[in-house]
């Protein structure tokens, strides 16, 4: 049985010796380039990003005031959904980017 194991290992590496320049060839690693007239579209995107960010930090001040104002009248616990949806959009528009990346 080992002398089975041992030729059919010296066969693998023979085979892989043989080949190595399909095995470990060089990978090439696209590099994106931007298309040419699409600057004024980045501008806008990255400017929408800045407004998505402030209105999410806006949206949890907010949310915290009012817990704030509830919780002195003694109904802090139903700001708390409030809180998870605020929570939620600035989880989705943080993540926005990687999700358009991968989806195109």
């Amino acid at each position: 049985m080992s002398i089975v194991v041992t030729a059919l290992t010296i066969s693998v590496a023979q085979l892989a010796a043989g080949h190595s320049h399909l095995l470990a060839g060089n990978i090439p690693t696209p590099v994106g380039v931007q298309p040419p007239g699409t600057q004024g579209l980045t501008t806008i995107l990255s400017w929408i990003a800045w407004a998505v960010t402030f209105l999410c930090v806006v949206g949890v001040f907010f949310v915290a005031g009012s817990m704030a104002f509830a919780h002195r009248r003694g109904e802090g616990s139903e700001a708390i959904g409030k809180l998870g949806w605020v929570m939620g959009a600035c989880i989705l528009g943080a993540s926005a980017t990687s999700l358009v990346n991968v989806l195109i």
